[in-house]
């Protein structure tokens, strides 16, 4: 319908899409301490999910916010009461501006959530085991106009994944760390 009215509008295709039920922007698996499965959360990762972009110009977000937004035909969450996703803008989702109106927060764990594995002991005690910041929203594409060649869109959803590299620290250091609980980041330039 958009391109009949001369909107440029494409289809999007997310591969390991995020369905982030409780709007964490992660999504929890729970395991007991033997490793079985716990469902004690909704959310869940889908092979793909499909939705759709058109250009638009955002006189209510402002110029930085122009250009491609997610429109998704298909929601499966309630959005001010209704289902409906969108129009959220691929910058906003792509610069974390999740407090934005039209759903970017989302769309942003749709592509760019953690995938966090927690032992549940009890009610009141959990621990997080595994954290997976790589998983979720991969190779999200589009088809190339005038072919049936593929076009990787993920740059302008989300910045590129940091690459671990090992280093190596002294034991001392390394128990200071988990004692306090501290990350320790390596950049590569």
């Amino acid at each position: 319908v958009l391109r009949s009215l001369g909107i440029p509008t494409r289809v999007i295709t997310n591969f390991n899409s995020a369905h982030d039920r409780n709007i964490n922007l992660s999504i929890d698996k729970y395991i007991d301490i033997s490793g079985k499965t716990l469902h004690l959360t909704e959310d869940s990762v889908w092979n793909f999910h499909v939705w759709n972009e058109s250009w638009f110009i955002r006189r209510d977000l402002g110029s930085f916010y122009d250009g491609w937004q997610v429109l998704d035909a298909t929601p499966q969450e309630r959005s001010k009461g209704i289902y409906q996703c969108g129009p959220a803008s691929t910058r906003a989702i792509k610069e974390g501006d999740v407090n934005l109106d039209y759903d970017s927060s989302f769309v942003f764990a749709a592509v760019n959530a953690d995938y966090v594995t927690w032992i549940h002991y009890s009610n009141k005690r959990k621990e997080r085991i595994y954290s997976d910041t790589r998983k979720i929203g991969k190779f999200i594409s589009t088809k190339a106009v005038g072919t049936n060649s593929r076009v990787d869109v993920t740059a302008n959803y989300k910045y590129p994944e940091v690459k671990e590299i090992s280093f190596k620290i002294s034991y001392s250091q390394y128990k200071n760390s988990l004692m306090d609980d501290r990350k320790i980041l390596v950049t590569a330039v």
